[in-house]
């Protein structure tokens, strides 16, 4: 018996997890995101273009390096029989979010610190694009747990919610424009070449964010602290740029009980506690968040796939 769409899909959702877990994201330059940067890194050079240009190439390339890369992942997704779709589809989704990873690189930070306040540091310098030379011990760990919650949309919820909407093909388009605004989404002097991906960026991730949001807040509530989740969701939702992160951020500086600060940009939630101590809940809710939408996510699509033969 040939198993339908929307039963591989559910099945490939937890498979690809359980990769993700086994081996995470191995380093290599072979990794289809890798190739994808390095393209990017080839054309997304304003100095190579007239700056009365820049935008039009901006758009341009954004359409050719979405095809480029999602085009193999559709491919696949058509013409591959059922089992062997059964069979690598997991691992092509798992090019497509990040969730161990995401995990590694925060308490790597966390862990740095150990060592002192300057290898912290270094350490975060990696995750963040804001300057660390002063940072204290607080700010570093808001830095590492900003980028946490920030990327449990842009790196896991996101890519799943357009796996399970269009498949391979949908996490293959997000990932590649989710990837375009991390390297040229800035107000430096990518701002013209990176117009396109930014806002591209901010409208796929528009539903997710707000999905992560609630799963952030239904999580907190079975802990009691879905009131003071919502009152800072609420209150500092729209202290940081953009209007995705913002309400995400704050959902989980309310639920956990702690604050996160950017010097000079922005503040969100109330310091109840420190993030040492709030820090465990933060990686706890990551956890819960992400296996509460793919259970949500998979058992829907195995219902659809029961009622339509």
């Amino acid at each position: 018996m040939v198993p339908s769409a929307l039963a591989l899909f559910a099945i490939v959702f937890f498979a690809a997890l359980l990769v993700d877990r086994l081996i995470g994201d191995p380093r290599s330059a072979w990794h289809p995101v890798s190739l994808i940067g390095r393209f990017i890194g080839w054309w997304g050079k304003p100095e190579l273009y007239s700056p009365k240009i820049q935008r039009f190439t901006g758009v341009l390339f954004w359409l050719v390096t979405i095809v480029l890369f999602a085009a193999p992942f559709y491919c696949f997704a058509t013409l591959a029989p059922w089992y062997l779709y059964l069979i690598i589809a997991p691992f092509l989704l798992k090019c497509c979010f990040a969730w161990r990873s995401l995990e590694e690189h925060t308490l790597a930070v966390v862990d740095a610190l150990k060592d002192g306040v300057e290898t912290g540091r270094e350490k975060v310098k990696m995750l963040v694009s804001r300057s660390t030379a002063n940072l204290d011990r607080e700010h570093i760990l808001s830095a590492g747990y900003e980028s946490m919650t920030e990327n449990l949309t842009d790196s896991i919820i996101s890519p799943l919610f357009f796996f399970s909407l269009f498949g391979l093909t949908g996490a293959a388009v997000f990932r590649a424009a989710n990837t375009m605004d991390a390297m040229l989404g800035y107000r430096d002097e990518r701002e013209r070449i990176g117009w396109c991906a930014a806002r591209m960026d901010d409208i796929l991730n528009y539903i997710p964010a707000r999905i992560t949001a609630l799963l952030i807040l239904l999580h907190f509530a079975q802990k009691g602290r879905f009131s003071p989740a919502l009152r800072v969701m609420r209150r500092d939702g729209k202290n940081r740029p953009g209007f995705n992160g913002g309400i995400v951020m704050a959902a989980m500086a309310g639920g956990a009980g702690v604050r996160f600060e950017k010097p000079g940009m922005y503040t969100i939630g109330d310091s109840e506690r420190t993030l040492d101590e709030g820090g465990a809940d933060i990686l706890e809710a990551t956890r819960m968040v992400t296996l509460m939408f793919v259970l949500i996510a998979a058992g829907t699509l195995f219902l659809l796939g029961s009622l339509i033969k």
